[in-house]
């Protein structure tokens, strides 16, 4: 029986070929589109998930209740680990571990070797918590020492040729116009792909609260931007865990009322990195979403495409369904033969996806960023199996269960006549097809300009033609020499240092202080600067003035902005003390943090030997020349060093990486959105055309145009597109409304990009449904007439 039901598969798809290679066409489309979403779905969601304690691993966050609602800040204060290993019986292991990026790179020096690499503190439990791999020394120990410094495999190959040769030697670190030696505890193997950070080596917490002198000035008032892991012991409830602790600021010291503490599985910060008002408002997750959604809603018009083909070409198969059931053939029987049909149409869909998967792999990962690969893994070819099982049967549902509804009675008088509900039922998939086609075209339309203004928004300051770099060795120790040499460089307008990165500063990872004025408390960003860096990024001061060196006395005052000045309620504020500093100027609002946040309270403060990161502006025009001559400068400053640098605009457009990732897979969405959409238009298109060729023929004898022909073959389905974009049109603008929501400053929605969006759509339609129909109204009459 199965072999019979495979030979009759068989010589159905030779009957109907056209069918037949639209629906393999667009099903496997439609699975290679959602095959390829799989793989970085699965890739996005396993981050960070391969820690042997991720169950009971945690990170402590804090809530600031200010007048402009709750903060909800990632750094903690200092102590905060130490404390809670100590109070909390409930915690197995805690540590306090500088966030990423928090500093520039290091110089590493080690037998006459020196490289650049990033770093980071952390406190002695580090390696207990997460599971980075340990090639040399034990999680226990190497970070005890306060001079241990633990080295990535490749960063002790690089210093020393191999990772056991580096265990007890000694390596010098210099950061700006710090330096320390310290010996190799241990090394780590490679960071799995699948972190959310990567670092090069890890120094302890405890040397780096003696750099920072913690123990002589710091107070549970204090705030800090340090993260804070714990591990929770076997059976503890990580509810009640929290409960316990939000109120253990305030127990601290009576001024932190205002402050509270939560948790939250670390493995969630990859994918819900975003609060609002003290509740997680999404972050990743959000494309996560949007892009399972999309690659279905390809796969479901594919299947759509299969489930009109099959139910309008009925009528080519009420003999076999008759004759079957005159021999007894139940409807269940005829049912699973015709899911059979077409779940077997879904896997020879599964190999020809496969083949286009793995050719627009390697496009499909430079678009996303990543470095995913085609394995069988049983996960993988659990899931693959799955989705074609499931898209298979959702093709065949409906056609299976109206084929085997006809009555052998009927179908023998010839009095088999479609019911209105079907009729309707595949207007109504047609119109599903094509509204979700013009509700893609819409989004890409929007994604495109929002992204466009983002790029030309007035940002506040002037980022083009500056470039940026990390100093080090000599530069970092005579910061003020290394700034005035380069600003002699001809093709150099400007120059100026900071500590930490301009385009980088943000209220969650910094976890700035709080500020009181008459009573209103706010949180403000900060960024210690040298002279000129105002100028430099041609910040606009709108009263009072810049720093200057004319005033010995700057280095303690500030200038704010405009932001903060409103927040406070100021008036008149240059010349007031905040927080123990004076004003000296206002800046005109810019944008620090990317669009999607508002301009937040920011302050700038005077440190002259700020150069952790150096900007430099180019005069337009000469910038290849003059970077060379930096490079060549810089080099001969700092023997041994390599020149790396970024443009700040490139800086700034990282941070729409994910946007810019919308919008070019959006527009591959949408073009194959409508490419499969108009495969379904054409199939039907040609079975109208086959179903009346008759009908044509008489038409044509009786004096009918080719033109009316045309018309009468594409009217019924150009309704029925008309239809959709009428039915797509409102939904698409709650759609696009919803993702520009998420950016403070946006673009102002045009009735053009929806207007836009359908008449594509229906030109596309006329195309696909026009050129069938004037093919098949230039057939000569006596062919359709002709008897068979």
């Amino acid at each position: 029986m199965v072999w019979h039901s495979l030979l009759l598969i068989y010589r159905n798809f030779q009957r109907f070929k056209t069918t037949f290679l639209i629906n393999i066409i667009g099903l496997s489309t439609g699975l290679a589109c959602t095959l390829a979403v799989y793989l970085w779905v699965n890739d996005e969601m396993s981050f960070d998930k391969y820690h042997e304690n991720d169950s009971r691993l945690f990170r402590v966050m804090e809530n600031q209740r200010t007048n402009q609602g709750i903060n909800t800040s990632w750094g903690t204060h200092p102590l905060l680990a130490e404390s809670l290993l100590d109070e909390m019986p409930e915690i197995e292991y805690a540590a306090a571990v500088t966030p990423p990026s928090f500093f520039p790179k290091f110089t590493l020096v080690g037998q006459d070797k020196n490289i650049q690499a990033d770093g980071k503190y952390a406190a002695r439990n580090f390696f207990n918590i997460f599971s980075y791999p340990l090639i040399q020394g034990n999680a226990n120990q190497v970070l005890v020492d306060k001079s241990a410094i633990v080295l990535s495999e490749a960063t002790a190959t690089a210093l020393f040729g191999s990772p056991k040769n580096a265990v007890g030697k000694s390596v010098e670190w210099q950061l700006a116009n710090l330096k320390q030696t310290c010996i190799v505890s241990g090394v780590f193997g490679p960071i799995s792909a699948n972190s959310s950070e990567q670092f090069d080596f890890v120094l302890t917490f405890d040397s780096f609260k003696d750099i920072m002198k913690m123990g002589q000035q710091i107070t549970w008032e204090d705030m800090g931007p340090f993260h804070t892991y714990i591990v929770l012991k076997q059976g503890a409830n990580a509810a009640n865990f929290e409960s316990k602790i939000a109120g253990l600021l305030e127990h601290k010291s009576a001024k932190n009322k205002n402050r509270s503490l939560f948790i939250e599985p670390y493995s969630d910060k990859y994918l819900y990195g975003e609060y609002e008002n003290g509740v997680r408002a999404g972050g990743r997750i959000e494309y996560v979403k949007m892009f399972s959604g999309i690659a279905l809603f390809v796969l479901l018009i594919a299947c759509i495409n299969f489930m009109n083909l099959t139910t309008a070409k009925a009528t080519r198969r009420v003999k076999e369904i008759g004759v079957r059931k005159t021999l007894g053939a139940t409807r269940l029987t005829l049912v699973i033969h015709f899911l059979a049909e077409s779940v077997l149409m879904a896997f020879l869909a599964l190999f020809v996806a496969v083949t286009i998967v793995q050719i627009v792999l390697p496009q499909f990962n430079e678009i996303t960023g990543k470095q995913l690969a085609l394995e069988l893994k049983p996960n993988i070819i659990g899931a693959f199996l799955g989705i074609t099982l499931l898209a298979g049967l959702l093709a065949g549902s409906y056609p299976a269960f109206y084929l085997s509804g006809f009555k052998p009675a009927a179908v023998f008088r010839g009095t088999l006549i479609s019911s209105i509900a079907d009729l309707w039922t595949r207007k109504a998939l047609v119109v599903f097809q094509f509204a979700l086609s013009v509700l893609f075209i819409v989004c890409v339309l929007v994604v495109h300009q929002q992204i466009a203004y983002v790029q030309n928004k007035s940002l506040g300051y002037d980022k083009s033609n500056i470039i940026s770099f990390e100093t080090a060795g000599k530069s970092a120790q005579q910061p003020a020499a290394f700034l005035t040499e380069i600003k002699r460089i001809p093709g150099v307008a400007n120059a100026s240092g900071m500590w930490g990165y301009f385009v980088r500063v943000g209220p969650s990872e910094l976890g700035g202080p709080q500020l009181e004025w008459e009573g209103r408390k706010i949180s403000v960003n900060n960024l210690a600067v040298n002279y000129d860096m105002l100028e430099t990024l041609g910040i606009q001061i709108k009263t009072g003035r810049s720093f200057s060196r004319q005033f010995r006395s700057d280095s303690t005052k500030i200038i704010v902005n405009e932001a903060l000045v409103a927040s406070l309620g100021m008036q008149d504020p240059v010349g007031k003390v905040l927080g123990k500093a004076q004003i000296v100027g206002v800046a005109k609002d810019f944008h620090y943090e990317s669009l999607h946040e508002k301009v937040e309270p920011f302050i700038f403060r005077l440190e002259p030997q700020a150069a952790g990161t150096v900007l430099v502006k180019l005069t337009p025009g000469r910038e290849q020349e003059t970077i060379k001559a930096i490079r060549q400068f810089y080099q001969q400053f700092n023997p041994g060093l390599t020149f790396n640098y970024q443009f700040l605009d490139a800086a700034y457009q990282a941070q729409y990486a994910s946007e810019r990732r919308v919008a070019v897979l959006s527009r591959y969405f949408a073009g194959l959105a409508i490419v499969i959409s108009c495969f379904g238009l054409l199939g039907l298109t040609a079975f109208a055309a086959e179903k009346r060729r008759k009908e044509i023929g008489v038409r044509k004898v009786l004096g009918a145009s080719e033109l009316s022909i045309v018309y009468l073959l594409s009217s019924d389905l150009t309704k029925l597109v008309i239809v959709a974009i009428g039915v797509a049109l409102p939904i698409s603008y709650l759609v696009v409304s919803q993702w520009l929501n998420s950016f403070e400053y946006r673009i102002e929605l045009e009735f053009w990009y929806f207007l836009g969006a359908g008449l594509l759509a229906l030109l596309v339609a006329w195309l696909t449904v026009g050129t069938q129909a004037i093919r098949a109204a230039r057939v000569n009459p006596a062919i359709c007439l002709r008897d068979e």
